[in-house]
């Protein structure tokens, strides 16, 4: 499978084609960067840390794109959502790792996952997919238990929460057949009021090189239980990212989750 990868000079970006340099089931198609970024003309692989590969980082997403099957955008939100409409254009498989976006945002991927396939999640690794399925179940079955989520990030960190802790509040407000907005409680301070029934209760901390730590509290009277995953490598969200291309070539156009992509739709039995 023919891939291409947009913000390739991000973190993400350089894991993302190692991922797809070092996978026998697919080949970098293109590198993309920002219009005068010093890494333009730069080779891919040697950017990515590996052998020179051939491919060097452009900032013309069109040509890369008539020719490749499938989009591999861990960027921002501005540059997914003109990257989406572009990969819908195409009829090419987009992924999307990014997080932060704003509900207008995600009505243009909506928008072009009628045209072409999308697969978008706040994050793409298999273990933090099955957490969220456990997440899931345990909110239903536990409907009276208080249920915290807990996440810390590395300094550079510019959105929160982050996406991976709204992927588990959405698990846990599905599990318990609400909206996430109507009783999402993302701050505290000050004389707050004893705690909503029901809510849930969203903390972020920051600081370091912290990859990514997740855990979801649910506290009932004289018992805690904690689900939690620790990321130590970037690398498992580019593998994920790699692995739903391959998994969505060929599907029919629509938005997918990695939940679809791992058969982890339903909670787990």
């Amino acid at each position: 499978m023919r891939l291409v990868v947009v913000g390739a000079g991000g973190r993400m970006g350089r894991e993302l084609m190692r991922a797809v340099l070092d996978n026998a089931d697919c080949t970098l198609a293109g590198a993309i960067e920002r219009e005068g970024s010093p890494l333009l003309g730069q080779d891919a692989g040697t950017l990515s840390g590996l052998a020179p590969c051939g491919v060097n980082v452009t900032d013309d997403p069109l040509p890369l794109f008539a020719s490749a099957q499938g989009v591999l955008d861990f960027t921002s939100p501005a540059a997914s959502v003109e990257f989406v409409a572009l990969a819908a254009q195409a009829r090419l498989v987009h992924v999307i790792g990014t997080t932060g976006f704003a509900d207008a945002d995600l009505a243009r991927i909506q928008a072009a996952a009628r045209h072409a396939v999308v697969v978008r999640s706040g994050n793409m690794s298999l273990g933090v997919n099955l957490l969220a399925a456990l997440v899931r179940q345990a909110a239903t079955a536990l409907p009276g238990f208080d249920l915290e989520i807990l996440e810390m990030h590395h300094r550079h960190k510019v959105d929160a929460p982050s996406g991976t802790a709204l992927l588990l509040g959405e698990a846990a407000a599905e599990g318990r057949e609400v909206a996430l907005g109507d009783v999402s409680v993302r701050s505290r301070d000050g004389h707050t009021g004893a705690r909503v029934p029901g809510s849930i209760g969203f903390a972020t901390l920051r600081g370091g090189s912290v990859i990514g730590e997740h855990s979801v509290i649910l506290a009932g009277e004289g018992e805690r239980i904690v689900l939690s995953h620790a990321a130590g490598d970037r690398a498992i969200f580019a593998r994920g990212a790699v692995h739903a291309a391959l998994w969505a070539r060929g599907r029919n156009p629509g938005q997918y989750s990695m939940t679809d992509v791992l058969g982890l739709a339903d909670p787990v039995r």
